[in-house]
Order: structure tokens, then sequence, then C-alpha cells
């Protein structure tokens, strides 16, 4: 009973929780003037992805972007959030399904829209960059942006991603970086640069 009420009605809590706490907030965006329009892989912290939300339509106002969601129950959840906020998924992980996933991916970037992508989830470790975000990079030839948000105010859960909900009433600022590419680098090297760039609005 408990887990089917979890997964009909807690998209919709979810929903409206979120809305308040950053209709609440005061929002500084850090974005680059660069918008070209070209589609690119979102680069986020698993624990930090409800705040991209905001931070991506704020950049892309007429985007489309489609978000890789693992297969488990969770992945559930996130999904109908998503879908709310006009976020399509990409259902599958690095352990499940993960050629389906790749060969979707590359659909999407072909197609013109963006993917994002949690290179530390869904199991972590926290803060770690997977193979995956670099194998479809290098396969699409699409550039990668870091996407990152630091809230004056927060709850920091005990969780393996240390998730990140932002209090009512402070201030967000919001960090893209400039578009990257991996292209032409070994997997290990494409990793650490992605891991520097991201760690540079990370909360620790």
């Amino acid at each position: 009973m408990w887990k089917k009420f979890k997964r009909n009605f807690a998209p919709y809590f979810l929903y409206f929780v979120v809305k308040f706490i950053y209709m609440t907030n005061k929002k500084v965006y850090h974005h680059p003037r660069n918008n070209d329009k070209e589609p690119f892989i979102v680069c986020m912290w698993h624990g930090d992805l409800l705040s991209q939300i905001f931070n991506y339509h704020t950049f892309r106002d007429r985007g489309i972007v489609k978000a890789m969601v693992s297969e488990n129950r969770d992945g559930e959840t996130i999904t109908k959030l998503a879908s709310m906020f006009k976020i399509g998924a990409i259902r599958g992980s690095s352990s499940k399904g993960a050629t389906k996933v790749l060969i979707n991916a590359l659909k999407e970037l072909k197609t013109g829209n963006d993917i994002a992508i949690t290179p530390d989830g869904p199991r972590g470790p926290r803060h770690s960059i997977a193979d995956g975000i670099v194998v479809i990079a290098q396969k699409s030839g699409k550039n990668i942006r870091c996407f990152n948000s630091v809230p004056t105010k927060y709850w920091q859960f005990k969780s393996w991603d240390k998730f990140i909900l932002p209090k009512p009433f402070g201030k967000i600022d919001f960090y893209i970086s400039e578009p990257f590419s991996v292209q032409d680098i070994d997997l290990e090297e494409a990793k650490t640069l992605i891991k520097d760039k991201m760690l540079v609005h990370t909360i620790k």
C-alpha cells in the first residue's frame, strides 16, 4: 500500500515542494553568454539534480532535454517528477540496459535535443565520473557543460550522494560552464577533466 502511494503521489508532493522552495529563494544565474543552440550534454551531480531543472530552463527557454534515469523504483518517481517540469527521460543505467541507453542518448543528440547525465549516479561513489558520459560525448562529438548550484541555506541528507535540498527564503547561485570537448583524449584524462570542472562550484 505504502509503495503504491509513494509511486503515485510522491512526484506530485515533490513538485509542489520544489516549486515553493525555488519561488521563495533569490536566484542568481552565472551563465555563459555562449548559447549557440547546438545540442550538448548536461553534466550534474546526483546530489544536486533537483536544482538543475531551474538552471537548465533559464538557460534554454525553449530547449528539449532528456535525462538519463535509472530503471529502479526511485527512477520511476524521478521520471514522473521530471515530466512535470517538461523534462523527458531515457531509462537505464550502466548496470542495466547500458547499450540501449547509449543508443537512445546518441539518437537524442543527433535529433538536436540536449541530454542530462549524473556521472556519479545511480549508486556512486559520490562525485565520481563513470565512463558513460565520456563515451557518449566522444561518439556523438558533442560538447559537455557542467551544471552546479550553491544555495546559502540547505538541508544535506545522509544518503550516499549527500543530497542537497535548498531551504526556503535563501539565495541560490546557479552555474553553467562554457562548453568543452573531450574528443581525442583518453578515457581517464577525460574523466579527470570533467571532474575538475564539476568541482569548481560544488558543495563538499
